[in-house]
């Protein structure tokens, strides 16, 4: 039999070394898991390690540059655009908003009529204007239902304002406008920021009923739930790595070459009896008149070895007189001879 096109169903997402890198290096880097359809996966990790960047990539609002990932067999980068078509983003701050000047009402109408103009079949927009208006009411009925928002307990009920609401409430109004695309994947930001535990609570207790209703759940959080399927984002583990090596490098070179300028010789002398700082300046003194002295002996004996020495080495010359003198006597010996 064939599946109604209308029924919700989980897309299956997997990611092997998944990265994103931005203008000022890698957001997320070496992200990998394998999600069934109608799964609860927990995007776990404090401020600022990517979690946000990681969810938007895998609904296909950022264009990853490493590794590979699939939504419900789309690759991407590639079917990027066929990604966005089947999910659909819950409470993400400064991509999906809630308006706080508008109602609740004004909310889930403008929703409905965007998902029936943009993302409606064609088919539908022939239909008696009744029909649509019924459709579409069925349409944000079921969401409402889903997400758990009552209107009947809201202040003005549907008039409210969505400034109005509380934490938990504005998070169910966002997931119910995301649900009314029946998407395959829904995907929320800072999903327990500002609640209290039993809001926290009952909001994992809402994503996980959507989750077994079939639709694939990507929730950011800064602490997963239990049964969830739990995924970490390490944007710099390397660089962290490496530069917690240097400081221990500097730290070593500093312990081993660097004085501390907080010890005082005085300090260090009256905690070391053997050392005393009168003696060992009354030592250096001697030492410096010994090696004084020594070379004051050093160059008088080098001054009378020199005097000695000119004394005993003849005149060149006189030696040259000697010489020539010889060479006469040799040759008057000759012509006697």
């Amino acid at each position: 039999m064939e599946a109604n096109p209308e029924e919700p169903h989980g897309a299956a997402v997997v990611a092997d070394g998944f990265g994103l890198k931005g203008p000022r290096g890698w957001v997320f880097r070496e992200v990998g898991f394998r999600a069934e359809p109608g799964a609860l996966v927990a995007i776990e990790g404090p401020s600022g390690s990517g979690r946000t960047c990681l969810l938007l990539a895998l609904t296909g609002r950022m264009k990853p540059q490493e590794g590979h990932a699939e939504v419900a067999g789309l690759p991407l980068p590639r079917r990027m655009a066929a990604v966005r078509r089947i999910s659909s983003l819950g409470p993400v701050p400064g991509v999906s908003d809630l308006d706080p000047s508008l109602t609740v009402a004004e909310h889930l109408r403008e929703r409905a009529l965007l998902q029936r103009r943009y993302d409606g079949a064609v088919r539908a927009l022939l239909r008696p204007p009744g029909e649509r208006a019924a459709a579409t009411r069925a349409r944000i009925d079921a969401a409402l239902e889903t997400s758990g928002l009552d209107l009947e307990t809201l202040p003005k009920g549907e008039r409210t304002s969505v400034r109005d609401l509380e934490r938990l409430e504005a998070l169910r109004l966002s997931v119910a406008l995301a649900l009314i695309g029946r998407p395959r994947l829904l995907a929320l930001d800072d999903t327990d920021l500002k609640l209290s535990p039993a809001d926290r609570a009952e909001a994992w207790a809402l994503l996980r009923s959507i989750a077994d209703a079939g639709t694939t759940v990507l929730a950011v959080c800064s602490e997963a739930p239990e049964g969830a399927l739990r995924v970490t984002t390490a944007p710099r583990a390397a660089e962290d790595t490496t530069a917690r090596a240097t400081e221990e490098t500097t730290a070593g070179t500093d312990e081993a070459g660097t004085e501390d300028p907080t010890e005082d010789p005085a300090q260090d002398a009256a905690e070391d009896p053997t050392e005393d700082p009168a003696r060992d300046a009354a030592e250096d003194r001697a030492e410096d008149t010994a090696n004084e002295t020594a070379e004051e002996s050093a160059e008088e004996t080098s001054e009378d070895t020199a005097a000695e020495t000119a004394e005993e080495t003849p005149d060149a010359d006189a030696n040259e007189d000697t010489t020539e003198e010889g060479e006469t006597d040799a040759l008057a010996e000759t012509g006697r001879a």
